[in-house]
């Protein structure tokens, strides 16, 4: 970086002044909350490097991976909420920590419909993020698919 200073009736003087960035890495942390179902689909579900926590999509499944709330894309999305919970509860936040919140669904009209839920969530403010209607998620009784990112201050 060159710095050039010049003051009334003055020469004008250059002076190069040098910065040094130093640059830390640091080490992801990763969590799993159903090892056997996340090793078996090659995914993890949550990775938190730094203060940035990015979570996989969460589904309405049991512990083995089953889908559970078939055809109710209500309580399909309580249970998407109550796992992506468990994750942030895991690295110390709440959803008054998530940023960005994207969903998946394969009914939008319906989603629409009982996406008030979403206010018991986020009682402070909602994120960012988006909602997308697609033809379908990893099981075809999957109705909705919810990621998020959470930033957690120090």
């Amino acid at each position: 970086m060159t710095l050039t200073i010049q003051g009334c009736g003055q020469k004008e003087e250059t002076k190069e002044v040098v910065e040094e960035v130093i640059i830390e890495s640091e080490e992801p942390e990763y969590f799993q909350l159903r090892p056997d179902v996340e090793n078996a689909y090659g995914y993890t579900h949550a990775v938190k490097i730094g203060n940035d926590i990015k979570i996989s999509g969460a589904v309405s499944m049991d512990d083995e991976g089953n889908p559970t709330a078939i055809g109710d894309i209500e309580q399909q999305m309580k249970n998407c909420y109550a796992d992506l919970e468990k994750i942030l509860n895991h690295f110390g936040c709440t959803f008054d920590d998530v940023v960005k919140e994207d969903i998946f669904t394969t009914n939008m009209a319906l989603m629409l419909e009982k996406s008030s839920y979403r206010a018991e969530i986020y009682k402070n403010g909602f994120p960012t993020g988006s909602w997308l209607e697609v033809k379908g998620l990893a099981l075809p009784e999957f109705m909705v698919e919810i990621e998020l990112e959470a930033h957690k201050s120090q």
